[in-house]
């Protein structure tokens, strides 16, 4: 994709730039994004406005000055990731929102809330530990829930940031979240925290929160599902996690 080019613009959704992202990286070609998904999470989340048109006339602006900027990514079994990596529980959320693909565009926030409450009751396996983190510091953390963030928030509900490590930023290393549990009453209490009411999310005692996170590896003797960007990539037994300083060049907007 890199050959013989200065910019990739990409209109779509999130996954759609993750799939950029993988031709790009570690090249001098910038990536230009455009809004054109049901939530556009990194697209907001570098201060892009959701109206392609009214996004593009910024990034044309930005281009224009040469406002390109280096940023660091995540990468995961040697496949980048823009914004997060989610294993565990949110990953089957994703699956199971992709299976009603077609209804995604026009009942986005509404199908995810479903299929998380859908996912919780019938098709995710509650009742033990589903992997293992292990940070590089020799600590080991069981979970069923886990994401690994470069920027923050994790996503958004309608207009609403869903924070959940504020200080994930793409000018540090990643920073990783483990629910060690999935009761009800916590996930709740952990959501409502994201979306600003009570403590912080890492103020919960059975979440656990690293930040700085240079590598990591996530490792089961039983398959579980991962997802990237807010794609769904299928199950494996172990993921290994690293930080890309610098690997990607963004056209950054200008304030």
């Amino acid at each position: 994709m890199s050959d013989g080019y200065d910019v990739v613009a990409v209109l779509g959704g999130d996954g759609t730039l993750n799939e950029a992202v993988n031709g790009v990286a570690g090249s001098d070609v910038a990536l230009a994004p455009l809004p054109g998904g049901s939530t556009n999470v990194f697209a907001r989340t570098i201060g892009l406005p959701e109206d392609p048109v009214e996004a593009a006339a910024m990034l044309l602006e930005t281009l224009a000055a040469g406002h390109i900027k280096r940023v660091g990514i995540g990468q995961v079994n040697g496949r980048y990731f823009l914004f997060h990596a989610g294993v565990g529980y949110d990953a089957d959320v994703v699956q199971q929102v992709e299976r009603k693909a077609g209804l995604k565009r026009y009942a986005n926030h509404a199908l995810f809330a479903y299929a998380a409450v859908d996912t919780w009751l019938r098709h995710y396996d509650r009742s033990r530990p589903r992997f293992t983190v292990y940070h590089a510091d020799g600590e080991a953390v069981t979970g069923q829930f886990a994401i690994c963030l470069n920027t923050n928030p994790y996503t958004y509900l309608g207009s609403r940031p869903f924070n959940v490590m504020p200080n994930a930023t793409l000018d540090a290393p990643l920073s990783m979240v483990t629910l060690r549990s999935l009761r009800a009453i916590r996930l709740l209490r952990t959501a409502a925290s994201a979306l600003g009411y009570g403590p912080a999310v890492t103020a919960h005692r059975h979440i656990h929160s690293c930040t700085d996170v240079t590598s990591a590896v996530v490792a089961s003797d039983a398959p579980f599902p991962y997802q990237l960007d807010g794609d769904y990539l299928g199950e494996t037994t172990r993921l290994e996690f690293h930080h890309a300083p610098n690997a990607l060049a963004l056209a950054f907007p200008m304030d």
